[in-house]
C-alpha cells in the first residue's frame, strides 16, 4: 500500500483500439508500465502470452475494419509515427517486454510480422528513473502510448496524463530506496542444501515424467516479411523411469526451408519421407499415459506441438515442467543454452535418437535423472 499508485490512474477515452501483448515474464513485474497503461486507457486490452497465431482475442482486434491495425514495433521498413501517421483510427498493437523479449514475440509470430509497422524517436529522454533502459532513446511502454496516441488522436497534452501514475510510481520507489539504500557490496550466500529448491514433482512424480523435444520447419526471420508459420517434422519422447523412447519424423506439409536439415541435423530426404502428420499424432497418443507429466526445456517444443495440431496428456502449460524455468530457480541466476547447463551435470551423454531432438532428449533425461538423485539424497536416500 505503500507504493499505491491508484490515486494517481487517469480515466482516458481513446478512438485507437490499444491491444498490449505481454510477455509471460513481464506481467508479474511490480514496477511495469503495461498493465498501469492499460488501466488508464479505457477502451484497452492486455493479453498475456508468447504464441499469438491461434489467438481469438487478437484476431478479432484484428479484424475491425473500422481500425485496421499496425504494429508499433522498430526495425527495416518501419515508418517514424511521429511524422507520418496513418490515417483514420487504428488498432494500435504494443508489444511489451524486455527488448529481447519483445524480438522473440515478433519473430516467432508471423500473424504480427505481415502488420504494418510503425516506430518513432522519443522527443525526451525517458522518466523512467527506477530501470535503466539499453539505449538512450528507448522508452517504457506508457510513455510510448503516451507519444504515439497524442499523435493519433492529435491531442499530446490530454495523454501527458498517461505519466501521472508513471511519476507516482517513480517518486514512491526512489523515496523507499532513500529509506532503505541497498548495500554496496553484495554479502556471499550462504551455501544451500543439496536439493533444496528441486522441484518435489520430481520426485513425487518420477513415474510420469516425460521428457519431450520438438523440431520444426522454421524460415529465418526477415524483417517486414512475413514468413510461413512453424510446423512440427520431428518428435521424441522418453519415459525416465522406463528408458521407453518415442521417436518419429513427419513430412512438412509447407515448403522445406533450406536450413532445416541444418539446424534439426536430419538429412532433407530423410524429412521429405517422413510419416503423415496424423500417423504421428495417433501413434503418441498410443504412447503416452492419462498421468504423464510433459518436461521440456521452456515452452517451444509443447507449444509446436499443441500449434501443429497434436495433443499432450495436459495441453495446459500448468500441466507441464519447464526444466529451464526450474534450472533457473535452482541456481538462482540467468541461464544460458540446454547444452550449457547439462555440461555442468557431467559429460555429454549418448544421443537418444538421431538428430539434434536425440541429443537434447538425452541431456533432459540427464538433468532429471541428476535432480532426482539429489533429491533423494535430501530426504535420506528414500
Amino acid at each position: 500500500m505503500s507504493v499505491c499508485y491508484c490515486a494517481a490512474l487517469p480515466r482516458i477515452d481513446t478512438a485507437t483500439r490499444v491491444v498490449i501483448l505481454q510477455h509471460p515474464r513481464e506481467r508479474d513485474m511490480p514496477i511495469g508500465t503495461a498493465r498501469m497503461a492499460s488501466l488508464c486507457l479505457t477502451t484497452a486490452e492486455l493479453h498475456v502470452g508468447i504464441r499469438w497465431a491461434d489467438s481469438v482475442p487478437l484476431a478479432r482486434a484484428l479484424h475491425d475494419p473500422a481500425r485496421p491495425p499496425i504494429l508499433l514495433y522498430p526495425g527495416p521498413g518501419a515508418r517514424d509515427i511521429l511524422r507520418e501517421p496513418p490515417r483514420g483510427p487504428v488498432t494500435l498493437v504494443v508489444v511489451d517486454g524486455t527488448w529481447s523479449q519483445a524480438k522473440t514475440v515478433v519473430r516467432d509470430n508471423p500473424v504480427l510480422q505481415a502488420l504494418p509497422r510503425y516506430a518513432f524517436a522519443t522527443p525526451e529522454p525517458s522518466q523512467y528513473r527506477i530501470r535503466r533502459e539499453p539505449r538512450a532513446e528507448y522508452v517504457s511502454t506508457i510513455e510510448a502510448l503516451m507519444h504515439v496516441l497524442g499523435v493519433l488522436e492529435g491531442e499530446p497534452a490530454r495523454f501527458r496524463r498517461l505519466l501521472d501514475p508513471l511519476h507516482a510510481m517513480v517518486d514512491a520507489q526512489l523515496a523507499c530506496q532513500a529509506r532503505a539504500p541497498r548495500p554496496r557490496v553484495r554479502q556471499p550466500r550462504a551455501p544451500r542444501a543439496p536439493g533444496y529448491r528441486i522441484p518435489p514433482v520430481i520426485s513425487q512424480r518420477f513415474a510420469d515424467l516425460l521428457c519431450v523435444v520438438g523440431e520444426a520447419n522454421a524460415w529465418p526471420y526477415r524483417a517486414g516479411v512475413a514468413s510461413p508459420p512453424e510446423e512440427l517434422v520431428h518428435w521424441v519422447a522418453h519415459r525416465v523411469a522406463t528408458g521407453e523412447t518415442f521417436d518419429m519424423v513427419t513430412a512438412p506439409q509447407r515448403p522445406l526451408s533450406p536450413s532445416t536439415p541444418f539446424h534439426s541435423e536430419l538429412p532433407e530426404h530423410e524429412l521429405r519421407r517422413g510419416a503423415p502428420r496424423p500417423e504421428l499424432f495417433a501413434q503418441f497418443a498410443r504412447f503416452v499415459r492419462p498421468a504423464d507429466l510433459p518436461c521440456a526445456w521452456g515452452h517451444y517444443g509443447p507449444d509446436l506441438m499443441l500449434a501443429s495440431g497434436g495433443s499432450l496428456p495436459d495441453g495446459r502449460p500448468e500441466g507441464r515442467l519447464d526444466l529451464r524455468a526450474e534450472a533457473r530457480r535452482l541456481v538462482n541466476r540467468k541461464l544460458g543454452s540446454l547444452e550449457a547447463y547439462a555440461a555442468t551435470i557431467g559429460p555429454t551423454p549418448v544421443p537418444l535418437t538421431a538428430g539434434r531432438a536425440g541429443r537434447r532428449l538425452a541431456m533432459l533425461v540427464q538433468i532429471v535423472r541428476d535432480w532426482h538423485s539429489r533429491a533423494c539424497s535430501s530426504m535420506g536416500g528414500e
